[in-house]
Protein backbone atom coordinates (compact mmCIF):
# COMPACT_ATOMS: atom_id res chain seq x y z
CA UNK A 1 0.00 0.00 0.00
CA UNK A 2 2.94 2.50 0.93
CA UNK A 3 3.88 2.24 -2.77
CA UNK A 4 0.20 3.57 -4.10
CA UNK A 5 0.14 6.20 -1.51
CA UNK A 6 3.15 7.32 -2.36
CA UNK A 7 2.23 8.01 -6.03
CA UNK A 8 -0.86 9.90 -5.12
CA UNK A 9 1.72 11.98 -3.72
CA UNK A 10 3.42 11.90 -6.89
CA UNK A 11 0.44 12.25 -9.30
CA UNK A 12 -0.71 15.51 -7.78
CA UNK A 13 2.85 17.05 -8.14
CA UNK A 14 3.07 15.84 -12.04
CA UNK A 15 -0.30 17.47 -12.74
CA UNK A 16 0.85 20.77 -10.69
CA UNK A 17 3.57 20.85 -13.04
CA UNK A 18 2.42 19.35 -16.25
CA UNK A 19 -0.45 22.07 -16.30
CA UNK A 20 1.20 25.25 -15.63
CA UNK A 21 3.90 25.31 -18.39
CA UNK A 22 2.99 29.07 -19.02
CA UNK A 23 4.45 29.68 -15.66
CA UNK A 24 7.78 26.89 -16.13
CA UNK A 25 8.25 28.94 -19.18
CA UNK A 26 8.35 32.17 -17.42
CA UNK A 27 9.61 30.76 -14.40
CA UNK A 28 10.64 27.54 -13.56
CA UNK A 29 11.77 27.41 -10.56
CA UNK A 30 8.29 28.25 -8.89
CA UNK A 31 6.94 25.29 -10.46
CA UNK A 32 9.42 22.85 -8.72
CA UNK A 33 8.89 24.31 -5.70
CA UNK A 34 5.33 24.35 -5.68
CA UNK A 35 4.79 20.60 -7.17
CA UNK A 36 7.44 19.94 -4.33
CA UNK A 37 4.89 21.16 -1.75
CA UNK A 38 2.03 19.25 -2.83
CA UNK A 39 3.71 15.90 -3.03
CA UNK A 40 4.54 15.28 1.14
CA UNK A 41 1.11 14.17 0.95
CA UNK A 42 2.12 10.74 0.34
CA UNK A 43 4.52 10.33 2.99
CA UNK A 44 2.62 11.73 5.44
CA UNK A 45 -0.52 8.87 4.99
CA UNK A 46 2.21 6.99 4.93
CA UNK A 47 3.53 7.40 8.11
CA UNK A 48 -0.14 7.95 10.10
CA UNK A 49 -1.10 4.63 8.78
CA UNK A 50 2.20 2.82 9.75
CA UNK A 51 2.28 1.68 6.22
CA UNK A 52 6.05 -0.06 4.83
CA UNK A 53 7.86 2.20 2.94
CA UNK A 54 11.71 0.99 1.53
CA UNK A 55 13.40 4.17 2.19
CA UNK A 56 12.42 4.51 5.49
CA UNK A 57 13.21 1.07 6.05
CA UNK A 58 17.00 1.76 4.89
CA UNK A 59 17.21 3.65 7.98
CA UNK A 60 15.47 1.63 10.54
CA UNK A 61 16.43 -1.47 9.92
CA UNK A 62 20.30 -0.50 10.38
CA UNK A 63 19.80 1.37 13.64
CA UNK A 64 17.75 -2.32 14.87
CA UNK A 65 20.40 -4.89 13.48
CA UNK A 66 23.07 -1.98 15.12
CA UNK A 67 21.36 -2.54 18.36
CA UNK A 68 20.62 -6.31 18.06
CA UNK A 69 17.29 -5.62 18.57
CA UNK A 70 16.38 -8.29 15.64
CA UNK A 71 19.07 -10.32 13.56
CA UNK A 72 21.04 -9.55 10.61
CA UNK A 73 19.04 -11.51 8.16
CA UNK A 74 15.70 -9.79 9.09
CA UNK A 75 17.35 -6.60 6.90
CA UNK A 76 17.82 -7.94 3.52
CA UNK A 77 14.15 -10.00 4.16
CA UNK A 78 12.71 -6.73 4.74
CA UNK A 79 14.45 -5.02 2.31
CA UNK A 80 13.57 -7.45 -0.32
CA UNK A 81 9.62 -8.18 0.77
CA UNK A 82 9.36 -4.50 0.78
CA UNK A 83 10.97 -3.84 -2.45
CA UNK A 84 8.35 -5.51 -4.58
CA UNK A 85 5.29 -4.49 -1.92
CA UNK A 86 6.08 -0.85 -2.90
CA UNK A 87 6.88 -1.75 -6.56
CA UNK A 88 3.43 -3.69 -7.02
CA UNK A 89 1.75 -0.92 -5.23
CA UNK A 90 3.69 1.97 -7.46
CA UNK A 91 2.54 -0.16 -10.98
CA UNK A 92 -0.92 -0.77 -9.76
CA UNK A 93 -1.19 2.51 -9.47
CA UNK A 94 0.26 3.75 -12.69
CA UNK A 95 -1.20 1.20 -14.83
CA UNK A 96 -5.05 1.31 -13.18
CA UNK A 97 -5.66 4.20 -11.70
CA UNK A 98 -4.17 6.67 -14.14
CA UNK A 99 -3.30 5.01 -17.31
CA UNK A 100 -6.14 3.33 -17.95
CA UNK A 101 -8.52 5.90 -16.05
CA UNK A 102 -7.57 8.20 -18.55
CA UNK A 103 -7.62 11.12 -16.24
CA UNK A 104 -3.87 12.67 -17.17
CA UNK A 105 -4.21 11.08 -20.98
CA UNK A 106 -4.29 14.33 -22.76
CA UNK A 107 -1.78 17.33 -23.35
CA UNK A 108 -0.25 19.11 -21.77
CA UNK A 109 -0.01 16.32 -18.93
CA UNK A 110 0.88 13.31 -21.00
CA UNK A 111 4.02 15.57 -22.37
CA UNK A 112 4.84 16.16 -19.33
CA UNK A 113 5.04 12.38 -17.76
CA UNK A 114 6.77 11.33 -20.62
CA UNK A 115 9.24 14.28 -20.58
CA UNK A 116 9.45 13.39 -16.69
CA UNK A 117 10.54 10.44 -16.88
CA UNK A 118 13.00 10.71 -19.55
CA UNK A 119 14.68 13.58 -16.95
CA UNK A 120 14.60 10.76 -14.41
CA UNK A 121 16.02 8.12 -15.90
CA UNK A 122 17.74 8.65 -19.33
CA UNK A 123 19.12 11.96 -19.28
CA UNK A 124 21.30 12.10 -16.07
CA UNK A 125 24.48 9.82 -15.82
CA UNK A 126 24.23 6.62 -13.36
CA UNK A 127 26.59 8.93 -11.19
CA UNK A 128 24.36 11.17 -11.11
CA UNK A 129 21.22 9.68 -10.10
CA UNK A 130 23.57 7.77 -7.33
CA UNK A 131 24.20 11.03 -6.08
CA UNK A 132 20.62 12.05 -6.24
CA UNK A 133 19.48 9.50 -4.41
CA UNK A 134 22.15 10.16 -1.67
CA UNK A 135 20.48 13.34 -1.47
CA UNK A 136 17.23 12.29 -1.38
CA UNK A 137 16.95 10.11 1.58
CA UNK A 138 19.29 12.24 3.34
CA UNK A 139 15.77 14.19 3.78
CA UNK A 140 13.42 11.43 3.74
CA UNK A 141 15.67 9.63 6.49
CA UNK A 142 15.41 13.26 8.74
CA UNK A 143 11.77 13.77 7.84
CA UNK A 144 11.00 9.69 9.36
CA UNK A 145 13.03 10.48 11.94
CA UNK A 146 11.58 13.72 13.36
CA UNK A 147 8.23 12.46 12.72
CA UNK A 148 8.97 9.63 15.26
CA UNK A 149 10.07 12.06 17.51
CA UNK A 150 6.44 14.10 17.14
CA UNK A 151 3.82 13.33 20.49
CA UNK A 152 0.97 14.70 17.85
CA UNK A 153 -0.29 14.06 14.46
CA UNK A 154 -0.02 17.90 13.29
CA UNK A 155 3.22 18.00 14.52
CA UNK A 156 4.16 14.73 12.38
CA UNK A 157 2.78 16.31 9.58
CA UNK A 158 4.70 19.50 9.66
CA UNK A 159 7.92 17.07 10.75
CA UNK A 160 7.48 15.46 7.21
CA UNK A 161 6.52 18.05 5.31
CA UNK A 162 9.43 20.49 4.76
CA UNK A 163 12.35 17.67 4.36
CA UNK A 164 10.16 15.98 1.73
CA UNK A 165 9.20 19.33 0.09
CA UNK A 166 12.95 20.23 -0.11
CA UNK A 167 14.13 16.96 -2.14
CA UNK A 168 11.42 16.86 -4.17
CA UNK A 169 11.76 20.72 -5.43
CA UNK A 170 15.52 19.61 -5.62
CA UNK A 171 14.74 17.05 -7.82
CA UNK A 172 16.77 14.57 -5.93
CA UNK A 173 16.15 10.46 -6.52
CA UNK A 174 13.95 8.37 -4.59
CA UNK A 175 13.38 5.10 -5.29
CA UNK A 176 10.13 4.19 -5.02
CA UNK A 177 8.55 7.41 -6.23
CA UNK A 178 10.32 6.63 -9.49
CA UNK A 179 8.22 3.72 -9.28
CA UNK A 180 5.57 5.29 -9.95
CA UNK A 181 6.69 8.28 -12.22
CA UNK A 182 9.10 6.52 -14.96
CA UNK A 183 7.13 2.97 -15.50
CA UNK A 184 4.17 5.83 -16.05
CA UNK A 185 6.05 7.17 -18.63
CA UNK A 186 6.96 4.29 -20.66
CA UNK A 187 3.06 3.62 -21.08
CA UNK A 188 3.00 7.22 -22.06
CA UNK A 189 4.91 6.45 -25.11
CA UNK A 190 8.37 7.62 -23.48
CA UNK A 191 11.53 6.34 -25.62
CA UNK A 192 12.84 4.30 -22.52
CA UNK A 193 12.71 0.81 -22.02
CA UNK A 194 12.23 -0.85 -18.87
CA UNK A 195 15.60 -2.54 -18.88
CA UNK A 196 17.27 0.77 -19.21
CA UNK A 197 15.29 2.21 -16.64
CA UNK A 198 16.37 -0.86 -14.37
CA UNK A 199 19.89 -1.04 -14.95
CA UNK A 200 20.57 2.87 -14.77
CA UNK A 201 17.91 4.31 -12.84
CA UNK A 202 16.39 1.61 -10.49
CA UNK A 203 19.65 0.27 -9.16
CA UNK A 204 21.31 3.72 -8.60
CA UNK A 205 18.58 5.19 -6.79
CA UNK A 206 18.36 2.31 -4.55
CA UNK A 207 21.84 2.31 -3.51
CA UNK A 208 21.83 6.09 -3.25
CA UNK A 209 19.04 5.84 -1.13
CA UNK A 210 20.99 3.71 0.95
CA UNK A 211 23.49 5.42 1.78
CA UNK A 212 21.40 8.80 1.99
CA UNK A 213 19.59 6.87 5.11
CA UNK A 214 22.77 5.33 6.42
CA UNK A 215 23.78 9.27 6.84
CA UNK A 216 21.08 9.58 9.59
CA UNK A 217 20.29 5.99 10.97
CA UNK A 218 23.82 5.29 11.81
CA UNK A 219 24.75 8.87 13.84
CA UNK A 220 21.25 8.47 15.30
CA UNK A 221 22.04 5.39 16.74
CA UNK A 222 25.45 6.21 17.99
CA UNK A 223 24.42 9.79 19.48
CA UNK A 224 20.70 8.77 20.40
CA UNK A 225 20.42 5.22 20.91
CA UNK A 226 24.29 4.40 22.46
CA UNK A 227 22.53 4.59 26.06
CA UNK A 228 19.52 2.23 25.69
CA UNK A 229 20.25 -0.06 28.25
CA UNK A 230 22.31 2.65 30.71
CA UNK A 231 20.23 3.30 33.76
CA UNK A 232 18.02 0.08 33.01
CA UNK A 233 16.20 1.55 30.57
CA UNK A 234 15.16 -1.57 28.84
CA UNK A 235 14.49 -3.67 31.91
CA UNK A 236 11.99 -0.58 32.85
CA UNK A 237 10.04 -1.47 29.49
CA UNK A 238 9.34 -5.05 30.41
CA UNK A 239 8.26 -3.30 34.28
CA UNK A 240 11.09 -4.99 36.11
CA UNK A 241 12.78 -1.62 37.81
CA UNK A 242 8.78 -0.61 38.22
CA UNK A 243 8.10 -3.77 40.21
CA UNK A 244 10.97 -3.80 41.77
CA UNK A 245 10.42 0.60 42.99
CA UNK A 246 7.60 -0.75 45.72
CA UNK A 247 9.42 -3.83 46.96
CA UNK A 248 12.73 -1.16 48.00
CA UNK A 249 9.92 1.23 49.25
CA UNK A 250 8.75 -1.89 51.58
CA UNK A 251 11.65 -2.99 52.57
CA UNK A 252 12.89 0.56 53.72
CA UNK A 253 9.59 0.81 55.76
CA UNK A 254 10.01 -2.70 56.98
CA UNK A 255 13.75 -1.26 58.35
CA UNK A 256 12.32 1.94 59.42
CA UNK A 257 9.85 0.09 61.73
CA UNK A 258 12.26 -2.23 62.98
CA UNK A 259 15.11 0.91 64.01
CA UNK A 260 11.81 2.63 65.65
Amino acid sequence: MAGAMLSFGGLLSEVLQGGAAGLTASNPGIVKVLGGFVFPVGLVMIVLQGQELLTSNMMIFPMAVAKRAIPWWSLPLNWLIVFFGNLAGSLFFAAILVHYSGIVSTDPYASFIKTFAIHKAHDPQWHQIFLRGVGCNWLVSVAVWQAAGARDTVSKIFAIWIPIWIFVACGFDHIVANMFSVPLGIMFGAPLTVDQYIKKSLIASFLGNVVGALLVGLPATYMYLGDYHAGGLRTAESGEVVNDTPRSINNSDDGDKKQG
